[in-house]
């Protein structure tokens, strides 16, 4: 179901977008200390009519799977074509662009500057977080590395960023200023975006990519640090799927493991399978936690009740997710909450 016009329109005069970081009294909490609630394949036609309306509806998680293109040297939008771009973005440029008219299937950059004009209109939303699944993965080879991406980013969303360096402060490591909880509030973070980026479901299951999202990027992170450019990442990397202890353990160059503190995987997996998330909220990680419907007892995937989701919500957030991911586009009493988590 799409949202229609006159929706947005009474959501608009209701005052039902995104939560704000400021409005509802948990402007004090730090990023690391509420949950939200996001949209997954926020970019799907089918979702929303045009990418705006998600942030119209209260999302606080936009999703974006992103393809690069060997042919174009640019970063597509789709859930499965490589070659093309198949979603609800349009070119708007200005704070006087129309986002909800306007040729759609755009690039990376312009869903990107959709957010960057929606948060333009609206400065006291946020802070959002901006998903990125590389489908494939990099291909510095032509161009499309870390690099290429952070340009993306900078170029469209410029200050709003939070960036690594943001968090990192004086600490020598983003892990000893998570540690140190060095993120700053809601209320400081209005009008700002985190964006993070996970592999994707093609490039997990290539047996010949040697090099995956995430630790390509946070050798480039470790890479500018080294050299004083940290400023120069726009990106956290996350470590995708659930598990048990630290995940981090994972990658066998320990020196990559500081740079990680981001993380995100299915709901289910942490609270049905018995994951202690504990080590997440000690260590104010960033937890994204996925399909939150399927936690036990499963609900409707797209339309339940607002009280099963509420519920749902309440109890993800219970269990130290920063971030709930659900398919509840119509549930607008519902994608602008913000609650404390643990």
């Amino acid at each position: 179901m799409r949202v229609s016009k006159v929706a947005v329109a009474v959501l608009a005069l209701a005052g039902l977008t995104a939560g704000t970081a400021t409005a509802d009294g948990t402007g004090s909490l730090r990023l690391s200390e509420a949950t939200t609630v996001g949209i997954h394949n926020t970019y799907d036609t089918a979702a929303y009519q045009y990418l705006a309306q998600s942030l119209d509806a209260g999302a606080n998680l936009v999703e974006l799977d992103a393809w690069f293109n060997i042919f174009t040297k640019k970063w597509n939008v789709s859930h499965s074509n490589p070659i093309g771009s198949d979603n609800n973005c349009v070119q708007a440029k200005s704070p006087t662009a129309n986002l909800y008219s306007g040729t759609r299937n755009q690039n990376l950059n312009d869903c990107l500057d959709d957010i960057n004009v929606w948060l333009g209109n609206h400065p006291n939303a946020g802070p959002l977080t901006v998903k990125i699944e590389l489908k494939a993965g990099f291909d510095a080879t032509i161009g499309l590395g870390p690099a290429s991406l952070d340009s993306y980013v900078h170029n469209s969303l410029g200050s709003r960023v939070f960036r690594p360096v943001d968090l990192l402060g004086s600490y020598p490591s983003l892990d000893d200023a998570a540690k140190a909880n060095n993120w700053p509030t809601r209320a400081a973070l209005a009008g700002k975006v985190l964006v993070e980026i996970i592999p994707g479901t093609v490039e997990e299951q290539n047996p010949t990519d040697h090099l995956r999202t995430d630790v390509e990027y946070a050798q480039y992170l470790k890479g500018l640090a080294s050299s004083g450019n940290l400023a120069q990442a726009q990106i956290f990397p996350a470590v995708h799927n659930a598990a048990a202890g630290d995940p981090r353990s994972q990658y066998s160059d320990a020196s990559l493991r500081p740079w990680f503190v981001v993380f995100d995987g299915d709901a289910s997996a942490y609270i049905d399978g018995g994951i202690d998330t504990s080590f997440y909220v000690a260590n104010h990680y960033f937890l994204i936690m996925t399909d939150a419907q399927n936690v036990k007892p499963a609900i409707d995937d797209v339309n339940p009740t607002v009280q099963q989701a509420q519920d749902r919500v309440a109890l993800v957030a219970s269990k130290g997710a920063s971030v709930v991911g659900t398919d509840w586009r119509q549930l607008t009493t519902v994608l602008p909450e913000v609650l404390p988590r643990g």
